[in-house]
Formats: structure tokens, C-alpha cells, sequence
């Protein structure tokens, strides 16, 4: 099935890097995509999406190209609808929100509802073009918020948001009942994270209090406290691996940090299944390190603040 997705603008590249985890996109622009979806794609574990269609067309940003793509499709809706419209990015089309909505209700059959609606058609304006489609699930981003660091038994400074450790679980394409492993697990969100979309987790970390403090947080996780560059785990036998790299002096670190990367990244090479995926964050350039024992699929770079940028490695 074709699908439409308006993605979040938190970052340019990585919500369409996520969408490869529920289908194969066809057509992107700024926040908007179009992908073929197999019929039982899990939608609902996107972080880095708002709303999901689906898809019925496309036009130029006027309002002769959406009215031409209405009277093509001959829409008819069984129940109260709405019509919403959404502009994104640097939209210069000049186009009403208002008008474009009144247009939409105006060319679908049915009762228009603007209180109680039980269907939603959708229009998104991005980069001179139209994209149109009726809303079949909305992310609950607020989900994420509920699952702040700060509210767990366990809390570290430094760790990743909810939202985008869920963002690089889907991008490791995990499936529901797939091994995944963080060899650095700290606080635990990673591993979080991939349990509610249904993966196995392995959770390792150097530091004893950060395993404790994980097993807080994850009760129920299979933690252990190990050196990543020394996995007790037998070759091959991991479906992906999830991790944050440490950076700072307030983490517990084996040895220098070139050191400790390269020897990780051959432990995490040795573990993984042929084929299958590691997403690793750095605050360093290791391309080339990763590059020795891995293919660098993508690299997608996150401004934390002015002195602190992600690196987020796609490594297979």
C-alpha cells in the first residue's frame, strides 16, 4: 500500500532515514514522504512522524492543480469529515490555508464536520507541490515526553531523548522478536525503547552502577556488566545494535577513547549477524574507524549544542 507521512522537522535527514523500518520511500520533499508499505507495516512505532495517510495524489501548489487532482479522484466520504491543510518548510505559494480547506470540503462528498469529525483529508505544501491524503493514525508523540529520562528511578546526564533513541532502534530495522544489544547502555533508553517495539534486548555496560541503575529502569531487561571491547557473546548472533558511544570524562571509559572505539566497533562487527545493522553515535569523527570493520550507509550529524554534535552512524 502507498502511504503519505508528514514527518517532524526536529531533523533533516533522519525521519526519512526511519520510514526504511515500514517501507521503501518513492517520492520525498521537505517533512512529507511517499512510500510502498507491505499491509502489515507497524505505523505506529515511528518516532519521527506525525501523521500517516493514505496517499491519493499529488499536484502543483496551485489551486487549479488541486482542484483538477479533486475532480480526478471523485472522493466520497461515508462519514463527517474535514478538511485540513498543512504548509512546511519554505512555502512561498501564496496559497490560503483557509480557501484551500473550504476548496478540499467543497469537492468531497459528504458531511462536512468541523467539531466533530469522524475522517480527515489532508493536504501538505511543500516545495511547490500538493500532497493529499486521508489521516489513517497520528503518532502519540506525547508518549515520549511521558517517558522523560527524569521521570524514571534512575536518571544520568547526557542521555538521549526518547524520541530519537526510538528514531535509531527503527533505523537499525530491528523486527518485533529480533535480538538487539547496546554494549554501552547506561541509563537504558535504548534497549527501552527497542522492548516496546517488540525486540529481545541485551543491555551490557563497563560501569556497575550504571547496570544497576538500568535494572531500575528495565526490571525486567537481560543486563550484564561487561568491557565492549570484550563481548561474552558467541560470533553472529545479534539482529542489530543500537549505542551511544562515550564521550566525556563523567562516564566510566576502558582505556583512551580511539583505543576503546576501534576495539567496540570490532566487537560490535563480531557479534552482529552478516548483513544486518549497527547505528552508533559519536561525538567524534571515527568514520575511519568504522570503516574498517563496517560499510558506512549513512552519517547524519545532530547539533546538541554549540560545543556538543552528534555523529549517527548507519553501519552494515
Amino acid at each position: 500500500m502507498r502511504l503519505l507521512f508528514e514527518l517532524s522537522g526536529e531533523h533533516p535527514t533522519l525521519p526519512f532515514s526511519e520510514l526504511a523500518c515500514v517501507g521503501e520511500i518513492i517520492e520525498q520533499r521537505i517533512q512529507v514522504a511517499v512510500a510502498d508499505c507491505p499491509p502489515d507495516a507497524d505505523i505506529r512505532r515511528l518516532a519521527l512522524t506525525h501523521v500517516v495517510m493514505e496517499y491519493m495524489g499529488s499536484c502543483s501548489a496551485t489551486a487549479e492543480g488541486l482542484v483538477a487532482l479533486l475532480d480526478t479522484l471523485q472522493v466520497r466520504s461515508e462519514r463527517p469529515f474535514v478538511a485540513r491543510v498543512k504548509k512546511v518548510g519554505q512555502n512561498r505559494s501564496g496559497l490560503s490555508q483557509l480557501e484551500l480547506e473550504r476548496l478540499i470540503g467543497s469537492r468531497i462528498g459528504g458531511e462536512v464536520s468541523l467539531s466533530r469529525p469522524e475522517s480527515e483529508y489532508r493536504a501538505i505544501i511543500s516545495n511547490g507541490r500538493i500532497f493529499f491524503g486521508r489521516v489513517i493514525h497520528r503518532i502519540d508523540r506525547g508518549a515520549f515526553a511521558y517517558r522523560n529520562p527524569l521521570r524514571r528511578p534512575f536518571f544520568h546526564p547526557g542521555v538521549m531523548l526518547p524520541i530519537f533513541a526510538r528514531a535509531l532502534v527503527n533505523i537499525s530495522l530491528v523486527a518485533p522478536g529480533e535480538l538487539l544489544l547496546d554494549p554501552f547502555c547506561g541509563t537504558g533508553g535504548m534497549i527501552l525503547e527497542a522492548e516496546l517495539v517488540g525486540a529481545s534486548v541485551l543491555g551490557s555496560d563497563a560501569d556497575p552502577g550504571m547496570v544497576r541503575g538500568s535494572r531500575q529502569n528495565l526490571p525486567d531487561a537481560e543486563l550484564f556488566c561487561a568491557d565492549a571491547c570484550t563481548l561474552p557473546l558467541r560470533d553472529g548472533v545479534v539482529d542489530a545494535i543500537v549505542t551511544d558511544l562515550p564521550y566525556g570524562q563523567s562516564v566510566r571509559i576502558m582505556g583512551k577513547l580511539e583505543s576503546l572505539h576501534r576495539a567496540a566497533l570490532g566487537e560490535m562487527r563480531r557479534v552482529l549477524k552478516e548483513g544486518a545493522r549497527a547505528v552508533v553515535v559519536s561525538h567524534r569523527d571515527i568514520d575511519h574507524i568504522a570503516g574498517e570493520h563496517f560499510t558506512v550507509r549513512e552519517l547524519h550529524l545532530q547539533r546538541v549544542h554549540r560545543s556538543l554534535t552528534r555523529r549517527i552512524m548507519v553501519l552494515e
